[in-house]
C-alpha cells in the first residue's frame, strides 16, 4: 500500500512558476516509480512525467518538455514536479501516482499502469 499527498497547486499568473509536492508514506520510497498526469475539464487524464526508482532517469510529455523538473527526496519521501513558464493550458488538476510493478529502470507513462494515486492539486494559470 502507498499512500500518496500532492501540494503545491494554486493561482499564478502566465509565464510564473510552482513547485508541486506529493509526500508518500507506505511502502519503501525507493522501490516504485512516480509520475505526474493532469487532468483538464472535460478532457481526459494525461500523462505529465515520470521518474524511475532512483531517481535518475526521467521522461516527460512534450508539452511541458524543456519547462518542467521532476525530482525526488529520499528523506522526505516526496516527489518534486517544479513548472516554469506557465501557460493557460497547464490548468488542471494535476495528479501523483505510484507504480508498485514497475522495474528498476521503468518509466511508465500510461494511467493504466499506476497502482496509486493521490487526491489532486489544482493548478490555475491566468493570462
Amino acid at each position: 500500500q502507498v499512500q500518496l499527498v500532492e501540494s503545491g497547486g494554486g493561482l499564478v499568473q502566465a509565464g510564473g512558476s510552482l513547485r508541486l509536492s506529493c509526500t508518500a508514506s507506505g511502502r519503501t520510497f525507493g522501490s516504485y516509480g512516480m509520475g505526474w498526469f493532469r487532468q483538464a475539464p472535460g478532457k481526459e487524464r494525461e500523462f505529465v512525467a515520470t521518474i524511475n526508482w532512483s531517481g535518475a532517469s526521467t521522461y516527460y510529455a512534450d508539452s511541458v518538455k524543456g519547462r518542467s523538473t521532476l525530482s525526488r527526496d529520499y528523506a522526505k519521501n516526496t516527489v518534486y514536479l517544479q513548472m516554469n513558464s506557465l501557460k493557460p493550458e497547464d490548468t488542471a488538476v494535476y495528479y501523483c501516482a505510484a507504480d508498485v510493478d514497475a522495474s528498476y529502470h521503468s518509466l511508465t507513462t500510461t494511467t493504466a499502469e499506476y497502482d496509486y494515486w493521490g487526491q489532486g492539486t489544482q493548478v490555475t494559470v491566468s493570462s
